[in-house]
């Protein structure tokens, strides 16, 4: 591959890359001003304990698709 192709990429990469972590910290903002007090960690490990407890219950989702229950 061409230098100038692996600079198309690695710039796009870059943008993306930039993109995801403004989101990430957007996130991360709000899920604390919501209460959540370390954030995505916590707002990640209440999800995963409704899903749990909803497993345990025979709840079942719309689409039929479970997510792992790992992190």
């Amino acid at each position: 591959m061409k230098k100038e192709n692996l600079l198309k990429k690695l710039a796009k990469l870059e943008t993306i890359n930039d993109q995801l972590s403004a989101e990430i910290h957007y996130l991360e903002k709000i899920t604390r001003a919501l209460g959540f007090a370390e954030g995505l960690k916590t707002l990640k490990a209440a999800a995963l304990e409704m899903l749990a407890a909803d497993q345990k219950r025979g709840v079942k989702k719309e689409d039929g698709a479970n997510p792992p229950l790992s992190s």
